[in-house]
Protein backbone atom coordinates (compact mmCIF):
# COMPACT_ATOMS: atom_id res chain seq x y z
CA UNK A 1 0.00 0.00 0.00
CA UNK A 2 2.92 2.47 0.94
CA UNK A 3 4.43 1.69 -2.80
CA UNK A 4 1.23 2.65 -4.81
CA UNK A 5 0.39 5.44 -1.88
CA UNK A 6 3.43 7.21 -3.41
CA UNK A 7 3.37 6.68 -6.73
CA UNK A 8 0.34 8.19 -6.59
CA UNK A 9 1.55 11.05 -4.76
CA UNK A 10 4.24 11.73 -7.05
CA UNK A 11 2.02 12.31 -10.23
CA UNK A 12 -0.08 14.30 -8.25
CA UNK A 13 2.70 16.52 -7.23
CA UNK A 14 5.37 16.04 -9.85
CA UNK A 15 5.31 19.64 -10.68
CA UNK A 16 7.30 20.92 -8.80
CA UNK A 17 10.78 21.63 -9.58
CA UNK A 18 13.33 20.25 -7.57
CA UNK A 19 16.83 18.99 -8.36
CA UNK A 20 17.30 15.28 -9.52
CA UNK A 21 17.61 12.80 -7.10
CA UNK A 22 21.04 11.07 -6.31
CA UNK A 23 21.16 7.88 -7.73
CA UNK A 24 21.47 4.72 -5.36
CA UNK A 25 25.04 4.02 -4.34
CA UNK A 26 24.68 1.40 -1.50
CA UNK A 27 24.71 -2.39 -2.30
CA UNK A 28 22.41 -3.75 -0.08
CA UNK A 29 18.52 -3.29 0.24
CA UNK A 30 18.01 -2.98 -3.66
CA UNK A 31 15.00 -4.72 -3.60
CA UNK A 32 13.56 -4.06 -0.51
CA UNK A 33 9.82 -2.67 0.10
CA UNK A 34 10.83 0.36 1.79
CA UNK A 35 13.82 1.37 -0.44
CA UNK A 36 13.41 5.15 -1.18
CA UNK A 37 9.93 5.81 1.23
CA UNK A 38 9.88 8.99 2.87
CA UNK A 39 7.39 8.48 6.50
CA UNK A 40 5.94 11.51 8.03
CA UNK A 41 5.77 9.20 11.31
CA UNK A 42 3.18 11.65 12.85
CA UNK A 43 0.78 10.39 10.78
CA UNK A 44 2.06 7.29 9.64
CA UNK A 45 1.91 8.63 5.91
CA UNK A 46 4.31 8.21 2.86
CA UNK A 47 5.54 11.81 1.65
CA UNK A 48 6.71 12.28 -2.02
CA UNK A 49 10.23 13.86 -1.96
CA UNK A 50 8.34 17.56 -2.78
CA UNK A 51 6.13 16.59 -0.04
CA UNK A 52 8.84 16.83 2.11
CA UNK A 53 10.67 19.66 1.50
CA UNK A 54 7.48 21.70 1.73
CA UNK A 55 7.33 20.48 5.54
CA UNK A 56 10.61 20.87 5.97
CA UNK A 57 11.08 24.29 4.91
CA UNK A 58 8.27 25.39 7.77
CA UNK A 59 11.34 24.60 10.07
CA UNK A 60 13.43 27.11 11.67
CA UNK A 61 15.77 24.50 13.31
CA UNK A 62 16.10 21.34 11.33
CA UNK A 63 18.07 18.02 12.58
CA UNK A 64 18.89 15.51 9.98
CA UNK A 65 20.33 12.37 11.48
CA UNK A 66 22.55 9.95 9.06
CA UNK A 67 25.24 6.96 8.98
CA UNK A 68 28.04 7.99 8.69
CA UNK A 69 29.34 5.45 6.09
CA UNK A 70 26.58 5.54 4.08
CA UNK A 71 26.99 7.61 0.74
CA UNK A 72 23.58 7.98 0.19
CA UNK A 73 22.78 9.88 2.90
CA UNK A 74 25.49 12.48 1.79
CA UNK A 75 24.20 12.90 -1.43
CA UNK A 76 20.37 13.34 0.30
CA UNK A 77 21.86 15.84 2.41
CA UNK A 78 23.14 17.53 0.05
CA UNK A 79 20.12 16.94 -2.24
CA UNK A 80 18.11 18.63 0.57
CA UNK A 81 19.88 21.78 0.65
CA UNK A 82 20.16 22.35 -2.79
CA UNK A 83 16.06 21.75 -2.99
CA UNK A 84 15.26 23.90 0.23
CA UNK A 85 17.79 26.54 -1.10
CA UNK A 86 14.69 26.54 -4.05
CA UNK A 87 11.89 27.58 -1.32
CA UNK A 88 13.67 29.52 1.11
CA UNK A 89 16.60 31.22 2.04
CA UNK A 90 19.38 29.29 4.11
CA UNK A 91 20.10 31.20 7.27
CA UNK A 92 23.52 28.67 8.61
CA UNK A 93 24.61 25.05 8.28
CA UNK A 94 25.88 22.97 10.90
CA UNK A 95 28.40 20.36 10.73
CA UNK A 96 29.02 17.38 13.88
CA UNK A 97 32.17 16.73 11.68
CA UNK A 98 33.74 19.83 12.81
CA UNK A 99 35.04 21.48 16.40
CA UNK A 100 35.69 24.67 17.88
CA UNK A 101 39.34 25.03 16.52
CA UNK A 102 38.33 24.49 13.11
CA UNK A 103 35.80 27.46 12.89
CA UNK A 104 38.67 30.28 11.97
CA UNK A 105 39.73 28.16 9.40
CA UNK A 106 36.14 27.31 7.85
CA UNK A 107 35.77 30.97 7.56
CA UNK A 108 38.88 31.64 6.07
CA UNK A 109 38.66 29.00 3.82
CA UNK A 110 34.91 30.61 2.86
CA UNK A 111 36.12 33.87 2.62
CA UNK A 112 39.14 32.43 -0.38
CA UNK A 113 36.28 30.39 -1.94
CA UNK A 114 33.92 33.39 -2.30
CA UNK A 115 36.98 35.52 -4.15
CA UNK A 116 37.33 32.90 -7.01
CA UNK A 117 40.79 31.08 -5.21
CA UNK A 118 39.57 27.84 -3.29
CA UNK A 119 42.30 26.44 -1.83
CA UNK A 120 44.17 23.50 -3.71
CA UNK A 121 44.01 20.77 -0.95
CA UNK A 122 40.61 21.51 0.64
CA UNK A 123 40.75 19.03 3.45
CA UNK A 124 43.77 20.56 4.67
CA UNK A 125 43.21 23.41 5.08
CA UNK A 126 39.80 23.16 6.81
CA UNK A 127 41.65 21.32 9.13
CA UNK A 128 39.37 18.21 8.38
CA UNK A 129 39.99 15.39 10.90
CA UNK A 130 40.73 12.02 9.24
CA UNK A 131 38.03 10.24 11.09
CA UNK A 132 35.39 11.17 9.03
CA UNK A 133 35.99 10.22 5.93
CA UNK A 134 36.73 13.15 3.09
CA UNK A 135 35.78 11.04 0.19
CA UNK A 136 31.96 10.64 1.58
CA UNK A 137 31.62 14.60 3.04
CA UNK A 138 33.59 16.56 0.35
CA UNK A 139 30.89 17.04 -1.85
CA UNK A 140 28.46 18.40 0.87
CA UNK A 141 31.40 20.60 2.56
CA UNK A 142 32.44 21.95 -0.85
CA UNK A 143 28.82 22.97 -1.64
CA UNK A 144 28.57 24.78 1.68
CA UNK A 145 31.73 26.62 1.37
CA UNK A 146 30.12 28.29 -1.76
CA UNK A 147 27.20 29.50 -0.56
CA UNK A 148 25.98 32.49 1.20
CA UNK A 149 25.36 31.31 4.18
CA UNK A 150 27.84 30.04 7.08
CA UNK A 151 29.09 26.34 7.58
CA UNK A 152 29.63 26.10 11.50
CA UNK A 153 31.50 23.67 13.80
CA UNK A 154 28.31 22.01 16.16
CA UNK A 155 30.75 19.49 17.85
CA UNK A 156 33.22 19.74 21.13
CA UNK A 157 36.48 20.59 21.16
CA UNK A 158 38.98 17.54 21.72
CA UNK A 159 40.63 19.51 25.15
CA UNK A 160 36.96 20.13 26.58
CA UNK A 161 36.52 16.15 26.01
CA UNK A 162 39.40 15.18 27.73
CA UNK A 163 38.92 17.37 30.47
CA UNK A 164 34.82 16.18 30.61
CA UNK A 165 36.57 12.95 30.72
CA UNK A 166 38.99 13.92 33.60
CA UNK A 167 35.97 15.53 35.83
CA UNK A 168 32.10 15.34 34.20
CA UNK A 169 30.20 18.60 34.64
CA UNK A 170 26.95 18.07 36.17
CA UNK A 171 23.94 17.80 33.22
CA UNK A 172 21.14 20.32 34.13
CA UNK A 173 17.64 19.63 32.35
CA UNK A 174 14.64 18.10 33.49
CA UNK A 175 14.42 16.29 30.31
CA UNK A 176 18.05 15.44 29.09
CA UNK A 177 18.72 14.37 32.44
CA UNK A 178 16.12 12.15 32.71
CA UNK A 179 17.49 8.59 34.48
CA UNK A 180 15.43 6.60 31.26
CA UNK A 181 17.93 8.79 29.13
CA UNK A 182 20.80 7.88 30.95
CA UNK A 183 20.11 4.50 31.02
CA UNK A 184 19.10 3.87 27.19
CA UNK A 185 22.57 5.97 26.37
CA UNK A 186 24.69 3.61 28.44
CA UNK A 187 23.10 0.85 27.18
CA UNK A 188 23.94 2.37 23.37
CA UNK A 189 27.34 3.09 24.54
CA UNK A 190 28.35 -0.24 25.83
CA UNK A 191 26.47 -2.13 22.63
CA UNK A 192 28.52 0.06 20.77
CA UNK A 193 31.74 -0.77 22.14
CA UNK A 194 30.98 -4.48 22.11
CA UNK A 195 30.61 -4.78 26.15
CA UNK A 196 34.73 -4.19 26.12
CA UNK A 197 34.64 -0.92 27.92
CA UNK A 198 35.07 -1.57 31.53
CA UNK A 199 32.43 -0.24 34.05
CA UNK A 200 34.56 2.79 35.28
CA UNK A 201 34.74 4.37 32.08
CA UNK A 202 31.00 4.19 31.35
CA UNK A 203 30.08 7.35 33.16
CA UNK A 204 32.54 9.33 31.73
CA UNK A 205 31.20 7.77 28.11
CA UNK A 206 27.94 9.14 28.74
CA UNK A 207 29.29 12.52 30.18
CA UNK A 208 30.66 12.87 27.10
CA UNK A 209 28.04 12.11 24.86
CA UNK A 210 25.50 14.30 26.38
CA UNK A 211 27.42 17.10 26.77
CA UNK A 212 28.03 17.19 22.61
CA UNK A 213 24.50 16.87 22.31
CA UNK A 214 24.25 19.86 24.94
CA UNK A 215 26.65 21.62 22.31
CA UNK A 216 24.71 20.52 19.50
CA UNK A 217 21.56 21.92 20.77
CA UNK A 218 23.51 25.29 22.43
CA UNK A 219 25.22 25.68 18.55
CA UNK A 220 21.58 25.09 17.28
CA UNK A 221 19.96 27.59 19.12
CA UNK A 222 22.76 30.65 18.52
CA UNK A 223 22.71 29.77 14.67
CA UNK A 224 21.09 32.00 11.75
CA UNK A 225 17.74 30.69 10.71
CA UNK A 226 16.65 28.93 9.18
CA UNK A 227 19.50 26.40 10.56
CA UNK A 228 20.01 22.74 9.68
CA UNK A 229 22.22 20.51 11.77
CA UNK A 230 23.97 16.90 9.96
CA UNK A 231 24.77 14.70 12.55
CA UNK A 232 24.98 11.12 13.51
CA UNK A 233 21.61 9.17 14.28
CA UNK A 234 21.46 8.96 18.01
CA UNK A 235 22.91 12.02 18.67
CA UNK A 236 19.54 14.05 16.94
CA UNK A 237 16.99 11.01 18.24
CA UNK A 238 14.04 13.05 19.77
CA UNK A 239 13.49 10.74 22.85
CA UNK A 240 17.46 10.41 23.40
CA UNK A 241 19.29 13.20 21.85
CA UNK A 242 19.91 17.13 20.58
CA UNK A 243 16.05 17.88 20.93
CA UNK A 244 15.68 17.35 24.64
CA UNK A 245 18.69 19.49 25.27
CA UNK A 246 16.70 22.30 22.85
CA UNK A 247 13.70 21.44 25.05
CA UNK A 248 15.24 21.87 28.19
CA UNK A 249 17.12 25.41 26.94
CA UNK A 250 14.89 26.99 25.45
CA UNK A 251 11.22 25.23 24.51
CA UNK A 252 11.58 25.72 20.97
CA UNK A 253 10.80 23.41 18.34
CA UNK A 254 12.86 21.89 16.05
CA UNK A 255 12.00 19.07 13.28
CA UNK A 256 13.85 15.97 12.91
CA UNK A 257 14.14 14.00 9.74
CA UNK A 258 16.41 10.70 10.32
CA UNK A 259 18.02 9.00 7.17
CA UNK A 260 17.95 5.16 8.21
CA UNK A 261 18.69 2.27 5.98
CA UNK A 262 16.31 -0.45 5.05
CA UNK A 263 15.22 -2.73 7.81
CA UNK A 264 15.84 -0.20 10.49
CA UNK A 265 12.74 0.66 12.71
CA UNK A 266 12.72 4.26 13.36
CA UNK A 267 9.30 5.54 15.64
CA UNK A 268 7.88 8.33 16.09
CA UNK A 269 9.33 8.83 19.61
CA UNK A 270 12.75 9.27 17.70
CA UNK A 271 11.96 11.43 14.67
CA UNK A 272 9.94 13.09 12.40
CA UNK A 273 10.34 11.84 9.50
CA UNK A 274 12.14 8.98 8.27
CA UNK A 275 13.98 8.67 4.72
CA UNK A 276 15.06 5.03 3.39
CA UNK A 277 17.98 4.48 1.85
CA UNK A 278 19.74 1.26 0.72
CA UNK A 279 22.24 0.09 3.46
CA UNK A 280 26.21 -0.54 3.18
CA UNK A 281 27.37 -3.81 3.69
CA UNK A 282 27.28 -5.30 7.28
CA UNK A 283 30.45 -5.22 9.32
CA UNK A 284 31.86 -7.42 12.53
CA UNK A 285 32.69 -3.89 14.42
CA UNK A 286 32.99 -6.05 17.52
CA UNK A 287 35.73 -8.58 15.68
CA UNK A 288 37.13 -5.68 13.96
CA UNK A 289 37.60 -4.58 17.73
CA UNK A 290 38.62 -7.90 19.61
CA UNK A 291 41.36 -7.91 17.60
CA UNK A 292 42.63 -4.47 18.25
CA UNK A 293 42.69 -5.17 21.43
CA UNK A 294 44.86 -8.04 21.68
Amino acid sequence: MRILALLVLGLLTGCHSLPPLPEWQSPEGREHPDLGLIIDLRSDTVLTPAQLVADLQTYDRLLVGERHDNPDHHALQLWLLRALAEERRQGSLLLEMLEPEQQALVDEVRREVGEGRAPADLPEALGWQKGWDWGQYGPLVSHALAQPYPLLHANLGRDEIMSIYRAAPSLQGRKSAAAAVSEALLAQIEVSHCGMLPASQLPAMLAVQQQRDRRMAERVLAAAEPTMLLAGAFHVRRDLGVPLHIEDISGKPVGVLMLAEVGEAVSAAQADYVWYTPAQPGQDHCEQLRKHAK
